[in-house]
């Protein structure tokens, strides 16, 4: 399975010719390298309808005849403008053509739009992470949270991608304290250093877990590991 990050909290993942992106924000992210019409995947998957997390999805679900996976509320705003959706819910699981989806709980908020401007805020149901297994390698997607103890129950996992930019979400401490709950192989941070608001040093996150059995990976936008 092959992981490319796309800055912030996008990544694309890839496995047996199969290729699936989450929360797709490109356009106006300074951290990405990659534009949405770059993109060629067949599902999207978007894990709340915050601007920096649904970004591009609908423009690349359109380009790419692609299905956006989301929270049922979310694929709904998202079926309105134009894109097919497979809509779902928190414990829910679904077997897709290039793997399984499972959605779990995060804590946080869901709304879509600013507020300002004739680009009014709605409110599009819970937020969600997402569990991925494709051809037996599982990735957990953090999506934005704050740390909850149940994490314990959706572990372990070969890869999680985890927020540690705080204010909005874990920082370093909390994001330690999931590790050891989920147990995975590797971990990946994100959601990090795309504003000053969530400005962290991600070698501080790898120092805090040299004593765990965990490969920390800090990769640059546009770089891939494989798991």
């Amino acid at each position: 399975m092959k992981i490319t990050f796309q800055g912030h909290s996008c990544f694309t993942i890839e496995e047996g010719g199969h290729t699936i992106i989450i929360d797709p924000f490109l356009t106006g992210n300074p951290q990405a390298v990659s534009k949405p019409e770059d993109i060629k995947v067949e599902a999207v998957l978007v894990t709340h309808g915050h601007a920096d997390h649904l970004g591009d999805a609908i423009e690349i679900a359109k380009a790419n005849n692609a299905p956006i996976i989301a929270p049922f509320e979310l694929v709904n705003y998202c079926t309105e403008r134009g894109t097919e959706g497979h809509p779902m819910h928190i414990g829910g699981g679904y077997d897709f053509p290039f793997g399984r989806i499972k959605l779990t709980i995060a804590f946080h908020g869901s709304t879509t739009g600013t507020g300002a401007g004739g680009d009014p805020s709605q409110t599009v149901g819970n937020p969600c992470g997402f569990v991925v297994t494709m051809n037996g390698k599982s990735v957990y997607h953090a999506g934005d949270t704050g740390l909850f103890s149940d994490m314990a129950l959706i572990g372990p996992v070969d890869c999680a991608l985890l927020p540690i930019g705080d204010n909005f979400t874990m920082g370093i401490d909390d994001a330690v304290k999931a590790v050891a709950l989920i147990k995975p192989k590797t971990v990946i941070p994100m959601h990090y250093n795309t504003f000053d608001l969530i400005k962290q040093d991600p070698e501080e996150f790898k120092d805090k877990l040299s004593d765990f059995d965990v490969a920390v990976e800090i990769i640059k936008p546009g770089q891939s590991i494989e798991i």
